[in-house]
């Protein structure tokens, strides 16, 4: 049975907790026996615009239930649009497959663009919409006790709280009436409408903008106003208009839906790359950067000071710019290639060159603990449960977190599309190759401030390590002992080899498992270790023995195999940690 119908189908909190993967025990206490002040923190926020803005943030316990609600909505409204073969949506805030992107690209090339924004968007959603939205909407059709529960979990002081999980896509449910009529008007007036959140945009190419969506106001052709039309219908709806932020754009001027440039191809503001440029250039150079911060004072004046900035920022700021990069380079392509993943340019953009730079900086030399690259993915997960099992006898790369268990004193490369695209290192030793030829070059451009932690390159000792090994032997001066446990490619930056076999024969990280472990079978199918050549009807690869065998079982599998290769971590630990006393 469908989420919907199940959800149509409960009566009582106990189903609705089943539902939401929650005891019913603690739903009840969340919701009646938690002290109402001690559910949601309150803190503010700037706006990008001046003034503040109140979060109310609500406790663990209570976020993950309203999380849980979020998906569940969210899944239902999957099943109705397929149910009802919706593909496009009027609203593109906080849905899955949408955002500020697909919401600006309606808008493109148009003569006119009109921004409106709706004043106090959550706060004007209360309690008894939301439970009679769910009572009354055809799509759910609630029995009234499960839509009074819902209410219950979403609100605060009975609205929607900025700062909830749920309040998102209750407020798309409870906007659609809004889309649909504003919709309606759009069309009559030959215009193309969108929502994002409380940001509504009209766009047309008419020769003149629709007196019914806005007019300029008397005296001042340039500040324009909301139409009577278009006014009623927002109201009607149960919305407020915010008079101050509306305004009309103009094809030979720039236009901008969320944030974004619309008048040919989407784009971010040439001012935000710029200084995104510029952040990223003074962290490589000095290792900080500080972003101009615009509030207003008690008076209501603009005041712009300076603070430092934090990579988690600068990585959102950089990330935003190439997701728009991205869409952009598969707009063109054909339906089935747009699924696949981007690979790296061969002649990188200015944005794309930045967003690699501060990338290599972050993941390679701000480094909090000792950083470790495997050839693939799944080694990460064979080394990490590795370490935690074995934890006792090396506590350079695991320390107790006092639970009983251990917690891991070295991270991991984690591969990421972006990554993979971006700084190119998608598994192999002549990507790793790569990565030392940059980090030299990086090493003397980079400057922060106490880096003492190394990165460690960690390689199957087999025939693709020969490339590698002679890489290393033209850039040292040296013989290279294949079994020698490390070498100092550069300041910070090490190659650790899997240890040869007491015969000296080539090993790969797989080898240090036991027996019984790498014949495991799953769903009758043997495992085959080999990145290439594996028969799906009879074998399973490394991404399904890493999944569903190591992780799986960390806790009974014998790592004793893996201890080889921690000794000569914690060497390169010990052997840096001795360097930068």
């Amino acid at each position: 049975m469908s989420k919907l119908k199940i959800l149509q189908a409960a009566t009582s909190l106990h189903e609705l907790a089943d539902l939401l993967g929650f005891k019913p025990k603690a739903v009840s206490y969340i919701l009646f026996k938690k002290d109402l002040a001690a559910k949601y923190t309150e803190f503010e926020i700037p706006k990008r615009a001046g003034g503040k803005r109140l979060i109310q943030a609500p406790y663990p316990e209570l976020m993950n239930l309203q999380r849980r609600l979020s998906e569940l909505l969210q899944d239902c409204i999957a099943e109705i649009n397929a149910a009802r073969d919706i593909d496009s949506v009027l609203s593109h805030g906080f849905r899955r497959k949408y955002s500020i992107i697909t919401n600006a690209v309606v808008h493109r090339s148009k003569r006119f663009v009109l921004n409106i924004d709706l004043a106090n968007f959550f706060g004007t959603i209360n309690f008894g919409r939301i439970r009679g939205f769910f009572i009354s909407n055809r799509n759910f059709a609630l029995q009234p006790k499960v839509a009074t529960l819902i209410a219950q979990i979403a609100c605060h002081d009975h609205v929607l709280p900025q700062g909830s999980p749920c309040s998102p896509v209750i407020s798309n449910l409870i906007g659609h009436l809004l889309d649909v009529r504003l919709s309606a008007l759009a069309f009559q007036t030959g215009c193309t409408y969108s929502r994002y959140a409380d940001d509504i945009t009209f766009s047309t190419n008419k020769p003149l903008f629709p007196a019914k969506l806005a007019k300029a106001v008397e005296g001042d052709e340039h500040r324009w106003e909301v139409g009577k039309t278009l006014f009623r219908a927002i109201t009607k709806a149960g919305f407020e208009v915010n008079a101050e932020k509306t305004r009309l754009q103009y094809t030979d001027s720039r236009q901008e839906v969320t944030g974004l440039v619309v008048n040919s191809k989407i784009n971010t503001r040439s001012e935000y790359r710029r200084t995104a440029r510029a952040m990223v250039h003074r962290l490589v150079s000095t290792g900080s950067f500080y972003r101009k911060r615009v509030e207003r004072d008690g008076d209501g004046e603009v005041v712009i000071s300076e603070k430092l900035g934090t990579l988690e920022q600068l990585n959102g700021i950089l990330s935003f710019i190439d997701s728009v990069g991205v869409y952009n380079k598969k707009k063109g392509m054909k339906d089935d290639e747009r699924e696949k993943p981007l690979t790296m340019p061969s002649s990188p953009d200015c944005q794309e060159k930045d967003y690699r730079k501060f990338l290599f900086y972050k993941h390679f030399f701000a480094i909090k603990q000792p950083m470790i690259v495997c050839e693939g993915k799944t080694d990460n997960i064979y080394l990490s449960c590795a370490i935690r099992r074995l934890a006792k006898s090396h506590l350079l790369l695991a320390s107790p977190d006092g639970k009983g268990g251990s917690r891991l004193q070295v991270s991991f490369y984690k591969r990421t599309a972006t990554t993979d695209r971006t700084i190119g290192l998608t598994g192999g030793t002549d990507q790793l190759i790569s990565l030392i030829k940059e980090y030299r070059a990086e090493s003397r451009r980079i400057k922060i401030a106490g880096k003492v932690q190394p990165l460690i390159l960690l390689i199957d000792n087999d025939n693709g390590a020969k490339g590698i090994f002679a890489y290393l032997k033209n850039l040292l001066k040296v013989q290279i002992d294949p079994n020698a446990p490390y070498f100092e490619a550069h300041e910070g930056l090490y190659v650790v080899p899997t240890p040869l076999t007491s015969d000296a024969k080539g090993t790969m990280i797989e080898d240090f498992f036991d027996e019984s472990v790498l014949k495991t079978m799953l769903n009758g199918k043997t495992f085959n270790p080999s990145n290439e050549g594996v028969n799906h009807k009879t074998e399973y690869g490394k991404a399904y023995f890493a999944s569903h065998v190591i992780k799986k079982h960390e806790n009974t599998i014998d790592f004793s195999g893996f201890k080889p290769i921690l000794d000569r971590l914690e060497e390169v630990i010990a052997h840096h940690q001795k360097k930068h006393q």
